[in-house]
């Protein structure tokens, strides 16, 4: 029997990845964690085994896996992008002390797996930026990209050195209707659907013209799932999958918006994060996923915004946004 820990649990994705895994699982097999108490406190309330934990915490990290017998580990605990830049001593601390932790605990316990997730910003500005390849130069110009890189080439260490099966997945920007972001450079993708059912109009941070891969958060939970699910023995890459849906420029999306909002209006005020969204992909080339473990994505853009403006506008006709 799996029982999960999920680790970073109030995050944009920790949030509702544990409600899937505890469907699939059951409830008394995954337990969900962050270092928030008030994010543990509305787990709790809809059910969820919760316990605080800081993942640079190594010690309380090893007793809560002893305590509920976890023999799965998903870290989605990170120092976002814009957030990093301000604090990258917290990044490095958070993002790779942290994985170090749950790889440690993982071998000393001999967990069946360790599911670490990666992201587009592993890429830089000598990355071809078109259909990215799965093996092509990593050289990424923010701290949250340094530590992606060095957690995927430990991931694989780890794989190689100890036999610790250790899984990851390039995310690209994350689109969701439930859980506000928290301090990435894709943040624009989520916040112009919450400004365009409120206000009708939205002040971009990037420029129109900037395109990047991007998914809808029922095929980030399926891609997630997926590879967490996946036969090890056929898996050729471990800790550094590229996974894709979709890519569009911020125009692109601000049109599709359009289409269901005629008065919707969008301006440009590009800041330091225009400058972290040069250096990443339009698209990326996602065959080995696709290859070694069946990913398949579900939503297109239109398909995405027409979801997402119904879930957030029934939101704000009840008064809960």
């Amino acid at each position: 029997m799996k029982k999960i820990l999920v680790i970073g649990s109030a995050g944009q994705i920790g949030s509702e990845l544990v409600f899937k895994l505890r469907e699939i699982y059951g409830d008394d097999n995954v337990v969900a964690s962050d270092k928030c108490p008030n994010a543990g406190k509305k787990l709790q309330e809809k059910g969820c085994l919760f316990e605080i934990l800081d993942v640079t915490d190594r010690d309380a990290l090893r007793e809560i896996c002893k305590k509920y017998e976890i023999n799965n580990i998903i870290n989605m605990a990170a120092i976002l992008s814009a957030v990093g830049e301000k604090k990258p001593t917290l990044a490095w601390d958070v993002n790779m002390g942290g994985l170090l932790n749950v790889l440690e605990v993982g071998r000393e316990l001999a967990m069946e797996q360790v599911l670490v997730p990666s992201s587009i910003a592993a890429f830089g500005p000598e990355t071809p930026a078109d259909n990215t390849p799965q093996e092509t130069i990593l050289r990424p110009k923010t701290i949250y990209g340094v530590t992606k890189v060095a957690g995927e080439l430990l991931g694989d260490y780890y794989v190689q050195r100890f036999g610790l099966d250790v899984r990851g997945l390039r995310y690209p920007g994350i689109i969701s209707n439930e859980t506000l972001p928290g301090g990435g450079t894709t943040d624009y993708a989520v916040e112009i659907y919450y400004e365009a059912i409120k206000n009708k109009k939205y002040t971009c941070f990037v420029k129109e013209d900037t395109r990047l891969p991007m998914m809808y958060m029922p095929d980030c939970l399926k891609a997630t799932i997926d590879l967490f699910q996946a036969d090890f023995s056929k898996l050729k890459h471990h800790a550094d999958f590229n996974v894709g849906a979709m890519s569009f420029t911020v125009g692109e999306l601000a049109a599709s918006i359009k289409k269901y909002i005629p008065e919707f209006k969008i301006s440009y005020e590009p800041d330091f994060r225009q400058d972290i969204a040069d250096t990443w992909p339009n698209s990326v080339d996602d065959s080995c996923a696709r290859e070694e473990w069946g990913w398949k994505p579900s939503y297109d853009l239109d398909a995405m915004t027409q979801d997402m403006l119904k879930v957030i506008g029934e939101k704000y006709e009840k008064g809960l946004i």
